[in-house]
């Protein structure tokens, strides 16, 4: 067997000193003498066993095992100090299996070492159990914490205590739980600390779980601190930052992380509900409640909103949840039993989605549209106080003052209760003014887009699968070759919301087709070797690809700068971020300026290269001059090095009168500098050494190095000394390196200031830059388009003019993504529905036989062609879709109260409420969930209902 294995044990548990009190444990039936029996006699010592394992148990996972000991049925001890229960009568129970273990044939050794492992301390359990101390003696830095703590109770608070970030109390005992950090008590609470320089990466992982972190610096710095009337007191500290899923990318120090879910949005969205009065309609429409809903992207800047009325299932809300996946949810009470729990349902534990509850009672009587207005009054009047600085944006904010307060009083009541409660949510992380920009406010869903239910979303797994959730095997993953973030998350809402407009789904196509024209033109021109003939022939047509192919890339090598230009806006941007981001922009625009001609950038120019009103429209808007201007102009203000270094010292460009006050600043420090360094002559002169010269060691600056047969002056402090030298510092030295500190600290504040001026001076470009970044998005998403178009071997749709009937005439159809499993093993398929002839379809056939991939196919190529992609087929004549149904598999919901038969019947209830002429509906075994004869009725009226009623 080897060497025997030394035993490890965790320095908890070395063994105390004996009292009277614990000189046996009180439930080990050999030590006590109350619970022995008189023949029972003590067994002779055994040699201890083998410990392969390290066991360590931090101190609250201690503390819950024993309360959970204690709660048990048995738990009754002898005294009031007992900490564990009396052995009970019924065998003990596996914890796994829940059979009944057998007894060791040692159970005196066994039973000692586990209450010593488990026993928790009692000040440990004292503190925990939040018993009130009487006349506490906090220490000051707690008495901060316990403050601090009072006016954020919901706030889970890392406190910056030198070069640590401390938890304390209960906020220490959860962070050692998701973070895997050892937990201890310190003074009067449990603490816990993690280094300052991976503050990243723990607020993510506490953030994920779904906690509100907040971080609480030192609000002044030690050279402030010694020249304040805080001397003697500890530093004074502030929260700094707030934290949840939904702000942590647009805030400051951790957002714009390119980890893990970047590239998905983080929406907030905000529900709030109304009662319906029960009329004879609403009865009939299964209408139950008004739902109105603000959904908030704040890394992007991006505001959707909506009221619709909704029935008892709230299929309606759920279908918005599925569609805008939102991080954290913030719910207006009252909300009904069915609204909660559904959202309950839909942020269950394993989503790690945040729920926070708030009262709206406020918002009664016109509270609500009162804390709207306050807010974009406060913006509006900042903008015109700055647009005295900004002459050439003048006019601009001017004309947009009116602008929003008439489109705010155009949402419906229960939209205007939603972006209050957001607003005010908002306030605390300090982000709330993207909800002031009228051009971000977009509906959830409009004429112009075809309506998918959640259901259709879910069973055609269109954004994820049905699997594990994720983007694998989903129509979105099939068409996604995007090769920016921003790119991706736009189409990610093109296939969500298809087109309805049959116009503006040609510009889409019109565009992908010149796009893939222009890939094999280009091809051919950099694989054959060609006459001149031929190379006249695609001279021109290369470029678009080439340019539009080189933009992608490099932005692509780029930080995300949809979530930049935003955080720009908020102003938590640092100094390389901002460079990068307005950088790829105006590089960006330069490469697609070279589109436009030589000459003067003119719409026609343009057209003579680029032929689709949609490329030419997107261009036009990412490479305008205007934007390259201002992108120029603010760059011509930054040092690039200085940003890198994070320099912030030397970040400014001082010239033409900019920045006074920094250069102020940076005047007093140099005249400081000049004081100190106008010192050595005098020195030299008293210790007379004219090669006397100021030296640095281990960051002590202005140090004079004498030999140890130097006398120095007696007023003169030694600071340090080798065996040949001693190093001093005069007291008129130290005076000035007290005014020097002090100068640079007013230095630093004076360039955060100007960093903040000039932070906010970006928010009245803004909504220009934002533009462009849209444009930028979708010229990626066309391109995306047009790659899987070519690469795949895909036909461009034809569809027929509104006025005619209605039809889906495919010939040698594929499944998307099934073709890309079985590559050449998938069989096609044709399908011909008319509304003038057979517009239903009945599938039969054998299990395995693929009449569900085949039903599915008919719905995904339909999503794909109003997406504006071409579609695998041979061809494909279709007619514009206003939505699509499904009611697809066997499936429940217990936790919301549902059975299959429910569920069902539901799912066919809203098909037969909401289907027009113009709806696909795709219906896989219904009436399943009953017996024969009812499933085969259900299945035949709900046929019967489509056809003759609704056709």
């Amino acid at each position: 067997m080897g060497k025997q294995k030394q035993q490890v044990i965790s320095r908890f548990f070395a063994p105390k000193p004996k009292t009277q009190e614990d000189s046996s444990f009180p439930n080990d039936p050999s030590s006590s003498s109350s619970l022995a029996s008189p023949s029972q006699s003590q067994p002779p010592p055994t040699p201890p066993p083998k410990v392969l394992s390290t066991v360590s148990f931090s101190p609250a996972k201690r503390l819950r095992t024993s309360r959970l000991l204690s709660q048990s049925p048995a738990s009754s001890g002898h005294t009031p100090q007992s900490l564990f229960p009396k052995p009970s009568k019924k065998p003990k129970l596996s914890p796994h299996t829940h059979n009944p273990i057998p007894p060791l044939s040692n159970p005196t050794l066994h039973e000692k070492f586990l209450k010593k492992l488990l026993e928790p301390s009692q000040e440990l359990l004292e503190t925990s159990k939040n018993q009130p101390i009487v006349n506490p003696k906090y220490t000051p830095l707690e008495q901060q914490v316990v403050e601090l703590k009072a006016k954020y109770p919901d706030v889970l608070l890392m406190v910056e205590v030198g070069y640590k970030y401390r938890f304390f109390g209960e906020d220490a005992e959860n962070a050692a739980r998701i973070l895997g950090i050892y937990a201890h008590m310190d003074h009067n609470f449990l603490t816990a600390s993690i280094p300052t320089f991976r503050l990243n990466v723990h607020v993510r992982r506490l953030v994920s779980a779904g906690y509100k972190v907040g971080v609480v610096k030192q609000t002044e710095t030690a050279a402030i601190k010694a020249h304040g009337t805080n001397k003697l007191g500890p530093f004074c500290r502030g929260l700094s930052a707030l934290y949840t899923k939904a702000t942590l990318e647009a805030a400051e120090d951790l957002g714009g992380g390119q980890e893990g879910c970047s590239s998905c949005n983080n929406y907030l969205v905000c529900v709030v509900e109304q009662e319906v009065e029960i009329v004879k309609g609403a009865l009939e429409s299964g209408v139950d409640v008004k739902i109105g809903v603000i959904g908030v992207e704040i890394s992007t800047g991006d505001v959707l909103y909506g009221e619709f009325s909704d029935n008892f299932l709230r299929s309606g809300l759920e279908s918005m949840v599925l569609n805008l996946s939102p991080a954290e949810l913030l719910l207006g009470k009252p909300l009904s039993k069915q609204t909660e729990k559904l959202l309950l349902a839909y942020a269950g534990p394993a989503s790690n989605i945040r729920v926070e509850h708030t009262s709206r009672d406020c918002f009664t009587e016109g509270g609500a549209l009162a804390e709207v207005m306050s807010l974009f009054e406060g913006m509006t009047g900042n903008k015109l106080g700055d647009s005295h600085h900004k002459g050439d944006v003048e006019a601009k904010e001017n004309d947009s003052n009116c602008s929003p307060f008439e489109g705010i009083m155009a949402l419906p009541d229960l939209v205007i209760q939603a972006l209050g409660l957001t607003i005010r949510h908002l306030k605390q992380f300090g982000l709330e003014g993207v909800l002031c920009l009228e051009a971000s406010f977009r509906p959830l869903s409009t004429k112009l887009e075809m309506t998918l239910t959640g259901n259709a979303l879910q069973q055609l797994e269109v954004l994820k699968n049905n699997a594990d959730g994720s983007e694998s095997g989903t129509l979105l993953q099939c068409m996604n070759h995007t090769l920016t973030i921003f790119g991706s998350r736009l189409l990610r809402h093109w296939v969500a919301h298809p087109l309805c407009d049959r116009s503006m789904i040609y510009a889409r196509l019109d565009a992908v087709s010149e796009i893939v024209e222009s890939m094999g033109a280009f091809k051919a021109s950099s694989n054959c070797e060609s006459d001149g003939e031929e190379s006249d022939i695609i001279t021109m047509q290369p470029e678009v690809h080439d340019i539009l192919s080189s933009v992608l890339t490099s932005l692509a090598r780029s930080p995300d700068i949809q979530r930049g230009i935003t955080r720009i806006f908020h102003r938590t941007a640092k100094a390389a971020e901002f460079i990068a981001v307005i950088q790829a922009i105006l590089l960006a625009g330069k490469q697609l300026q070279q589109l436009r001609g030589q000459e003067e950038m003119e719409y026609k120019n343009l057209q003579t290269t680029v032929h689709s009103p949609l490329l030419v429209k997107l261009i036009m808007a990412a490479s305008s001059s205007s934007i390259l201007g201002t992108a120029a102009k603010l760059l011509s203000g930054l040092n690039k090095e200085a940003a890198d270094q994070k320099d912030l010292h030397n970040l400014f460009i001082i010239s033409d009168g900019q920045f006074p006050e920094v250069a102020e600043a940076r005047q007093k420090v140099q005249l400081a500098n000049e004081n100190l360094d106008s010192m050595i002559s005098t020195y030299r002169k008293q210790v007379q050494d004219r090669s006397l010269m100021f030296t640095s060691v281990a960051g002590i600056t202005h140090l004079i190095e004498l030999p140890l047969t130097v006398k120095a002056p007696l007023n003169w402090l030694k600071v340090n000394s080798t065996k040949k030298t001693i190093r001093y510092h005069p007291p008129e030295v130290l005076m000035a390196l007290d005014q020097l500190s002090l100068a640079k600290e007013e230095l630093t504040l004076v360039c955060q200031a100007a960093w903040e001026g000039f932070l906010k001076a970006f928010g009245g470009y803004y909504a220009e830059f934002q533009e462009a970044v849209h444009a930028l998005a979708a010229l990626d998403c066309l391109h995306s388009l047009s790659i899987l178009s070519r690469n795949k071997n895909y036909v461009r749709p034809v569809f027929v003019n509104d006025n005619e009937p209605v039809q889906i005439q495919i010939s040698s159809g594929r499944h998307p993504v099934m073709e890309t499993v079985l590559q050449d093993n998938f069989v096609p398929n044709d399908t011909n529905l008319h509304a003038e002839g057979e517009y239903c379809q009945i599938i039969t056939g054998p299990n395995m036989g693929g009449k569900s991939c085949y039903i599915r196919q008919v719905a995904l190529i339909a999503i794909m062609a109003q997406v504006g992609s071409f579609v695998p087929a041979l061809s494909a004549k279709l007619h514009v879709v206003d939505s699509i149904y499904t009611r697809i598999g066997a499936s429940d919901s217990i936790q919301r109260g549902r059975s299959t038969f429910l569920e069902e019947l539901s799912e066919a209830s809203l098909i037969l409420r909401n289907c027009t002429t113009r709806s696909l509906v795709i219906i896989d075994e219904l009436g399943r969930g009953t017996s024969t004869h009812d499933g085969v009725a259900i299945a035949y009226a709900t046929l019967q209902y489509l056809l003759e009623n609704i056709r």
